[in-house]
């Protein structure tokens, strides 16, 4: 079922799950051609994605994103990386070389490779398929890069799942736009300021489930201390730092 277009993007929704129903190669092939035509850096297009459709390598991957069920349940993973080897090895073979092994071009890859992503989510719900980003691609990409064979100078970035969908997922609810947009210069909001933005999430039913059941005082305190916390963050955050040098990038 295609997505009404005047309501597609407030009306979207993360699928975790998904039905049996076979993705098509014909069809994957013409969501990667739409979602090539995103915009990238210098019209460069510093990113590759590698496609998982076999069983056998998705029980490979998903200990690596932590065992997250979309992974096993999907049509295809796609894993997005930063891909500044293809560029360089065509400039190298073409008597040109490229200073592309840096934190700039790297950050361009980044880039490039999100909105890749994107585009691909876009497309790909444009044809009543669902999507969910699996954010802990960084979080074990030394291992993910060998289980999918990447060479020097190609990191992955994200991993976006794609499937037909078997949930209709609620409305999961984000903040006003007043706390996103800012007018000719960057507002600091003040602690009551703040407090307003977050208010409405904070009152949802969800968010006092989440709260009560780790025994915490605010919404803002699951955050910090149970889902992302400090320890976590820092020791994922060493761990891809190395890998990117080890990669090839210095920075």
């Amino acid at each position: 079922m295609l997505m009404p277009t005047d309501t597609f993007f407030t009306r979207r929704r993360t699928v975790r799950r998904y039905s049996d129903r076979q993705l098509s190669d014909d069809t994957l092939r013409e969501l990667f051609e739409e979602a090539s035509h995103a915009p990238t850096t210098g019209n460069m297009q510093l990113y590759s994605a590698v496609v998982t459709r076999s069983a056998e390598m998705k029980r490979r991957l998903a200990p690596m994103h932590f065992g997250q069920p979309q992974l096993q349940g999907c049509q295809a993973a796609v894993t997005v990386c930063a891909d500044l080897r293809r560029f360089t090895r065509w400039c190298e073979i073409s008597g040109a070389e490229a200073g592309f092994d840096n934190l700039q071009m790297f950050f361009a890859g980044v880039l490039d490779a999100a909105m890749f992503a994107q585009q691909l989510c876009t497309a790909a719900e444009g044809r009543g398929l669902g999507t969910c980003y699996l954010g802990t691609t960084t979080y074990n990409a030394p291992e993910i890069a060998e289980a999918l064979s990447l060479p020097q100078l190609v990191v992955p970035v994200t991993t976006v799942t794609v499937g037909y969908p078997d949930e209709c997922p609620a409305d999961p609810g984000r903040l006003p736009v007043e706390a996103i947009m800012h007018q000719e210069s960057y507002e600091d909001f003040s602690d009551s300021r703040l407090r307003e933005l977050y208010a409405a999430k904070e009152a949802r039913e969800d968010s006092r489930r989440f709260v009560e059941e780790n025994s915490l005082e605010n919404l803002a305190q699951v955050f910090a201390r149970v889902r992302y916390p400090r320890e976590s963050n820092e020791r994922f955050s060493e761990s891809f730092a190395a890998f990117i040098r080890k990669a090839g990038i210095n920075f």
